[in-house]
């Protein structure tokens, strides 16, 4: 089958670029001719306020990739979009609704000549404008189906379409570091780790609360890009007495200095108010670290509460300082240490290539 990804792609970022090379990856060895449309402008600055691109790759490129779509030209997706009608699949990697005005002009470039499928990360953003359920809306409604990777997920595709859709559990694509790594160690820090962009709805601030209220010997490193919030937050730690022990590292976390972020605390946490599919479990388990998480989202899937982490429900501070001092127990964090492991993606990412590829 010869299929075409549309979606970001190095030198671009972060998890949406990293799932779409490890899935092309994956199609190209299950036997199919696959090339990656990837772009050279992907979004105005003012609409993602961090840093958009890196300058080494975190993982092995993809080869047959180009780089012809730009936001400021319309007239280039309609170009790709004719490009791809020999196609016989053309999947749009739908990471949020912004990129809808350019993937409608390349459906229309494509003028039905292939099928398409909506990759779809989040159908709706966890925090929604007013222009984002029209714009899914009327990019669902154009193409041949729809993939999503949880049946909460697939039940907002349905309020927004009558077309066919389907659900596939997202496999790992982790950033990867070449030959960088840390030894493993046992010691306890006393030391949490907060990891990734930060935004409101993964609840960096309830974890702080929770922090004050918990052991007063734990620590705290926070790193990760600020979408909006640095200051506040910094307001909040100061307000919280916490200054001493809240180590706040703003900035994109490069591959190559995750081993030895993760190697410096004792669980990662998540104190998400809402999810749908994340890496950042897998990331921790791959690391060797439990993880304290909310039960939102496919968390309860991916943690075994009380075995290689613990769960609490989400927005309960004192519920989440309880787990912190839980996990602190004498031998706790050793013990759950020593039942995680990293999991076989493989079958996983069988099953999601072949959900995707079925007619």
């Amino acid at each position: 089958m010869r299929i075409a990804i549309v979606g970001p792609a190095f030198p671009y970022k972060g998890g949406g670029a990293q799932h779409t090379t490890e899935l092309a990856h994956r199609l190209a060895a299950a036997g199919h001719t696959v090339r990656i449309e990837t772009w050279r402008a992907q979004y105005p600055g003012f609409l993602y306020p961090g840093r958009q691109t890196i300058e080494e790759p975190e993982g092995e490129p993809f080869p047959n990739t180009g780089r012809d779509l730009d936001w400021r030209r319309p007239d280039g997706w309609f170009r790709v979009g004719r490009a791809l009608r020999s196609a016989d699949l053309v999947v749009l990697s739908v990471l949020s609704p912004v990129q809808v005005p350019s993937y409608l002009g390349i459906l229309s470039g494509i003028g039905g000549k292939a099928r398409t499928v909506a990759l779809c990360h989040n159908v709706l953003p966890h925090e929604r404008k007013p222009y984002d359920v029209p714009l899914m809306r009327k990019l669902l409604g154009r193409v041949d189906g729809v993939l999503v990777h949880s049946a909460q997920q697939a039940d907002l595709a349905r309020d927004l379409t009558a077309g066919p859709i389907r659900t596939a559990e997202m496999p790992a694509h982790l950033p990867k570091a070449g030959n960088v790594s840390v030894a493993a160690d046992d010691t306890v820090h006393r030391r949490l780790l907060f990891f990734g962009i930060v935004r409101p709805y993964k609840g960096l601030d309830i974890l702080l609360r929770a922090l004050a209220k918990g052991p007063e010997d734990v620590s705290l490193t926070v790193a990760g890009e600020f979408w909006g919030g640095l200051d506040e937050t910094r307001a909040l730690i100061g307000k919280l007495g916490l200054n001493a022990r809240v180590d706040l590292r703003p900035g994109y976390v490069p591959a190559s200095e995750m081993p030895a972020l993760f190697a410096s605390a004792d669980a990662l946490v998540l104190p998400y108010r809402t999810a749908t599919a994340s890496q950042n479990v897998w990331i921790a388990h791959e690391h060797g670290l439990p993880v304290i998480a909310t039960t939102v989202g496919g968390f309860p899937d991916q943690v075994r509460d009380g075995v290689d982490g613990l769960l609490v429900g989400p927005e309960d501070v004192s519920s989440l300082a309880d787990a912190i001092r839980r996990f602190y127990a004498p031998g706790e964090p050793e013990r759950l240490r020593s039942h995680v492991r990293p999991v076989d993606h493989g079958p996983l990412w069988d099953a999601y290539v072949a959900e995707l590829t079925s007619s």
